[in-house]
């Protein structure tokens, strides 16, 4: 009986061995697939976007329209100002004084919460004496793809400046550029490494997802046709 018990233990400790060996070989592999997917995702994004962003304002050809993508302008805490919002705006504003754009889409996402990136954007860059009546501000930019999507479709644009980090605007200009446009970038300032650890990490998964929304997805989009120039900025 003794012994029984203890051959029927032995096996199951055995079974429950050979199942945790499973689990751990299908771990191992799947971050290994995920590891040269993301890492494929993120050289083929670079490799189509990066000969067409600027670091100097005088690199930059000089267009209609910029497109500032969105940012909170305040951090995840919420107790401190938000480098990356703080730097598009610089970038912004300096390639308007600079004249290479005449207008500029503030693309980001509005809740009725209060939260209202679009508006925050505007008034930094009028507070950096950038005229009113040249933004124009989209507030259903809820992610690069809709920002993108929507400069083209609703504000008219082929040919636009997009104005973020260099990481994000590479992303940007990969999806317009895949369905025809011809988006150029401005890279704004980066933040220091230690701050965008979990903005990259996420930025790996942005890029598997770009991938397939650029191939195999049309983007609508929802509002009324906007003339730059023309029709009063909301």
């Amino acid at each position: 009986m003794g012994l029984g018990l203890r051959e029927a233990g032995g096996g199951l400790r055995e079974s429950f061995s050979r199942m945790v060996n499973r689990l751990q070989r299908v771990a191992i592999f799947g971050f290994v697939a995920y590891a040269l997917l993301a890492a494929g995702a993120w050289v083929w994004v670079s490799h189509v976007s990066s000969p067409h962003i600027a670091d100097s304002v005088r690199d930059v050809t000089p267009v209609q329209a910029g497109l500032v993508l969105g940012a909170s302008p305040r951090n995840r805490n919420g107790d401190a100002p938000n480098a990356y919002f703080a730097y598009r705006i610089d970038a912004a504003a300096a390639l308007y004084k600079a004249g290479k754009i005449q207008y500029l889409v503030v693309s980001g996402d509005r809740r009725d919460d209060g939260y209202d990136e679009p508006t925050a954007m505007r008034d930094a860059l009028v507070a950096e004496g950038v005229p009113p009546d040249r933004i124009y501000r989209d507030a259903a930019g809820f992610h690069t793809r809709d920002s993108v999507a929507r400069a083209h479709l609703l504000f008219g644009l082929s040919d636009a400046i997009v104005i973020s980090q260099r990481f994000h605007a590479e992303r940007a200009i990969f999806m317009a550029r895949a369905h025809g446009l011809r988006f150029s970038g401005y890279a704004a300032q980066d933040v220091d490494a230690y701050f965008g650890v979990l903005t990259m990490a996420r930025e790996t998964f942005s890029r598997i997802v770009a991938l397939v929304d650029a191939y195999t997805s049309d983007r609508a989009a929802k509002g009324k046709a906007i003339t730059l120039g023309s029709d009063t900025p909301s």
